[in-house]
């Protein structure tokens, strides 16, 4: 339990997509001071910044942290700081910030995670993200990052079955959820049938994997308010951790078994022990489903099935918005889209939005405890949030 710890008392979100912002600057720009507002909270009052962005080439322009400051000339004095950890960037950045809060450096801390993807070439963006690989063995895989989550979902098939099926229901699933999202790239049911047909338009990206299978290359931004337990008690709206985890995994695949997501599972299982809860005490989670056979083995990371049998959440609807536990009301990375440094923030968003009764047609009716998994690179940097509304 994490009684009296720092809180989300705000927060802004940009739409997903192909966007006309130049670059991040003025992706951060759209999103800092709207959070700020939101949370009732003066520029003037943040004590310390820090800023999501993966990069690796998405822009010559580095040094992002100190970007944000030049929105508002009230942040120019304010300690800034850049988190990096692959598609996880995100989540990174926001536990920086609870723990500099926490620590009780500051009472008060902006978060802000934003990507600029679509800047570069297709093959320039796969070449940039298979940064999160392990390159001495892996730059080769055929397919760039999507290569790298083929090659998983073929070890998965061989182990447990061709389960290509239950992906296109997943991807089905997310883009039917996806349409509710005003945020979302893609908002467009695309059907199972669809999803599970290989074709001209839906293509093998990494086979198994289909287009379908794949997350989107998208733009955005998105940004928290974080305040110690004191202040927020003051402001409209607090969003408290009931726990928060991370774990690591090797990063080499051979170093481990990439279809068991062992790292995930221990943030989850930790994360709910930390917390005094179970699966059927949460109303829903935000996961990371870069690919659809991730989602597959999340539901067998966070203990909603048995290894191998992350089929059976699919065919038993236990994941869908009526379901025994709803993945991905949001629509997840598959329609949302996933600009890498904002998605973690992103997904905290989305659970806040549940929680305050604010997520509009995505809304879990009754919603009072939200899981976020967030992951950087193939399971390797794993982040678990259990968020409820305390005020």
């Amino acid at each position: 339990m994490n009684e009296g710890g720092a809180c989300i008392v705000g927060w802004a979100h940009t739409p997903f997509g192909r966007l006309e912002d130049a670059d991040t600057e003025s992706l951060m720009a759209r999103v800092s001071l709207a959070a700020l507002e939101h949370a009732g909270v003066g520029a003037e009052a943040v004590d310390g910044i820090y800023v999501g962005v993966m990069n690796n080439g998405f822009s010559k322009q580095d040094f992002q942290a100190s970007l944000v400051a030049l929105a508002d000339d009230r942040l120019a004095n304010t300690p800034a700081t850049r988190v990096e950890n692959a598609c996880a960037t995100g989540s990174a950045a926001l536990y920086a910030a609870l723990d500099f809060v926490e620590a009780g450096r500051g009472r008060i801390a902006l978060v802000v995670g934003a990507e600029k993807m679509t800047g570069v070439a297709t093959s320039q963006a796969g070449e940039v993200l298979l940064g999160a690989s392990y390159h001495r063995e892996e730059a080769q895989v055929d397919g760039g990052f999507a290569g790298i989550f083929g090659r998983i979902a073929q070890g998965y098939f061989q182990r447990y079955g061709d389960r290509s099926e239950e992906l296109a229901r997943i991807a089905a699933k997310n883009h039917r959820n996806g349409v509710a999202n005003p945020w979302a790239q893609m908002r467009k049911d695309l059907g199972f049938e669809f999803c599970n047909t290989v074709s001209e338009r839906n293509p093998y990206v990494a086979a198994p994997l289909r287009r379908t299978d794949c997350s989107l290359i998208s733009d955005g931004a998105a940004a928290l308010v974080v305040a110690d337990a004191e202040v927020a008690q003051t402001l409209e709206r607090a969003i408290g951790f009931r726990a928060r985890r991370q774990v690591n995994d090797f990063l080499p695949l051979s170093r481990r078994d990439p279809t068991a997501f062992d790292g995930a599972r221990q943030a989850w299982s930790r994360a709910l022990e930390d917390g005094g809860l179970t699966l059927a005490d949460l109303s829903l989670v935000e996961t990371h489903d870069c690919f659809t056979i991730a989602e597959l083995i999340e539901y067998e990371a966070m203990g909603l099935a048995k290894p191998g049998e992350g089929y059976r959440v699919v065919r038993e609807g236990l994941a869908e918005k009526g379901g025994r536990l709803p993945v991905n009301p949001s629509g997840g990375l598959k329609s949302k889209g996933h600009p890498i440094g904002a998605t973690g923030v992103s997904m905290h968003v989305m659970a806040a939005l549940q929680l305050t009764g604010e997520a509009g047609e995505m809304q879990i009716p009754d919603a009072t405890v939200a899981g976020v998994f967030n992951m950087g690179g193939a399971a390797v940097a794993n982040y678990v949030s259990l968020l409820e509304r305390i005020k």
